[in-house]
């Protein structure tokens, strides 16, 4: 399937903020401003360029498509529930995102290439579809042949246990838990749920 593979801190830098992690985001640090050739004029952004942009945020961040997130807010606006939180959390539910959180990846484009190697699993079932939505208390674990993996061994060793709310890391085991959706406030990404909503709506 496509992805994303233009120049990383060029889109982190357009909306000030580091979308593919914090390695490339350290960039914001050096070039704390947009893209392009500098001191130029920008034209104020409208309404739906606003709205746009945190779509467009939202898409890079998690590493979807267009179809995939204008299937995935549809599934939102159909269901109860305030429909921008909705869309986050179903976000934050997907296997890739998930095994990111847990600190087995790194980035969520190394989170996505282990899950698509087979190499996590969920309820000790191998699992290779990185948008696999899961469920509270379903249990996330690292495949037998994948478990001396250098990479996986250094990124769980120096990963903090329980960074979030709603996940929980064994370390003596290497299994993580799908404790509960998040809330909104504990969601730390920057993105304006309301705008993608009044977006998809129009």
């Amino acid at each position: 399937m496509a992805r994303y593979r233009g120049p990383k801190a060029k889109v982190a830098r357009r909306y000030n903020s580091p979308i593919f992690g914090s390695s490339v985001g350290k960039v914001l640090q050096k070039k704390n401003y947009p893209p392009g050739q500098h001191g130029r004029r920008r034209k104020r952004r409208s309404q739906f360029g606003l709205q746009l942009m945190e779509q467009q945020k939202a898409k890079y961040t998690y590493g979807l498509l267009q179809r995939q997130f204008k299937n995935l807010c549809e599934k939102a606006t159909k269901s109860k529930g305030i429909t921008g939180e909705l869309i986050l959390q179903r976000l934050e539910s997907r296997l890739d995102n998930t095994v990111y959180r847990l600190g087995i990846a790194t980035t969520r484009g190394e989170a996505r290439q282990m899950v698509s190697h087979r190499h996590i699993t969920v309820n000790t079932k191998i699992v290779d579809i990185p948008s696999y939505t899961l469920k509270p208390g379903q249990i996330i674990g690292i495949a037998k042949k994948a478990e001396k993996i250098a990479l996986i061994v250094h990124n769980v060793a120096n990963s903090p246990s329980n960074k979030y709310s709603w996940l929980e890391w064994d370390p003596s085991l290497m299994v993580g838990k799908f404790l509960a959706f998040p809330q909104r406030s504990e969601i730390p990404e920057e993105i304006n749920e309301r705008s993608i909503v009044e977006l998809h709506s129009k």
